[in-house]
């Protein structure tokens, strides 16, 4: 879920790490979460909340089912499927609240999506949206994008969130690896407004190259507060940032770093997902069947060392097949 070896100030979750600002001046020490008010309600609530989040693997099922993609297709699939995947997860979260709501303490609240508010999902009462309990800020992540890591940008202020607000991104892949419906794998979980401190701590202190050379400023909107209406201006602003690259939280080590190791090499279908990706882009970038072929040999060998060329000449065979298939 988070990073169990990174150093001491950069550790999983603990709900009970003091509290520090946004923007932390060069010399200070990394942020650190915030702690959460065991006496209040919404403490054991979040925790439960959590909970059910990384249940969502044994619970989500998906309507969607995807048939006749091209493979270098696969990698648009988040662009393409990422709101319904997060619509179908909201609606999981609902089905399960026994798990976060196992007193019935909850019973007139529910999750709710709303894609122009930060944050995204509120757990709100009736259509009192104003007030919702806590709120998850939700991304998805298609297992195996062309990057082999998470695109999103998380920009909003630390202000804009509350303490027991949390940033969650749902990994998916499909159930026949390129092709059936989408199944949910493990989440990455984070205090929303720590991973608002880490990010600009970050951009001002732990980016590579010349930080003499360059503005670090970040623009710092005013007067936001949790769960402001739809429309409010809630992000952190670059002062300089010609590649786009603010809020990239994926790139920042000891916030999501290990969770995102553990997924990518973990066996899809029996495979390492970093291979399946490494597949897909030979096809997606190669339409010389010689080419093709000899670069799967070398993926199957470097994934297995042992690999006999039979061997990698079935996968090759295996692959090719499956690529007919769903054209």
């Amino acid at each position: 879920m988070t990073d169990p070896d990174e150093p001491t100030d950069l550790s999983p979750m603990d709900d009970t790490a003091s509290s520090s600002p946004a923007g932390s001046p060069a010399g200070d020490p990394a942020p650190t979460r915030y702690e959460l008010d065991p006496a209040d309600r919404r403490t054991k609530l979040r925790e439960n909340v959590i909970e059910a989040i990384n249940a969502l693997p044994f619970h989500f099922a998906s309507p969607i089912n995807i048939e006749g993609l091209d493979a270098g297709d696969l990698f648009q699939l988040n662009t393409l499927l990422g709101g319904a995947i997060e619509v179908q997860t909201v609606d999981t979260l609902n089905r399960i609240r026994s798990v976060w709501d196992p007193d019935d303490e909850w019973q007139d609240y529910g999750f709710k999506r709303f894609s122009q508010s930060f944050p995204d999902v509120r757990l709100v009462r009736g259509d009192n949206t104003q007030q919702p309990i806590l709120g998850i800020e939700l991304k998805g992540w298609y297992l195996l994008s062309k990057e082999a890591e998470p695109s999103f940008r998380y920009q909003a202020t630390a202000e804009a969130s509350s303490v027991w607000d949390l940033l969650v991104c749902v990994p998916w892949t499909l159930s026949n690896v390129l092709s059936g419906s989408p199944r949910i794998l493990e989440p990455y979980v984070e205090q929303a407004k720590y991973a608002a401190d880490m990010r600009t701590y970050y951009w001002k202190h732990l980016r590579a190259g010349d930080a003499g050379s360059r503005n670090s400023d970040i623009h710092v909107p005013q007067g936001v507060t949790p769960y402001a209406p739809a429309g409010t201006s809630t992000s952190d602003k670059p002062a300089q940032d010609g590649g786009g690259n603010f809020g990239r939280v994926a790139r920042i080590r000891g916030l999501m770093s290990s969770w995102i190791s553990g997924l990518v090499n973990s066996p899809v279908s029996g495979i390492p997902a970093k291979y399946w990706i490494d597949f897909l882009k030979a096809f997606s970038e190669s339409n010389d069947q010689e080419q093709l072929r000899r670069k799967i040999t070398a993926l199957v060998r470097r994934a297995d060392t042992s690999a006999e060329e039979a061997k990698a000449e079935r996968v090759y065979e295996l692959l090719s097949e499956l690529r007919q298939t769903l054209n």
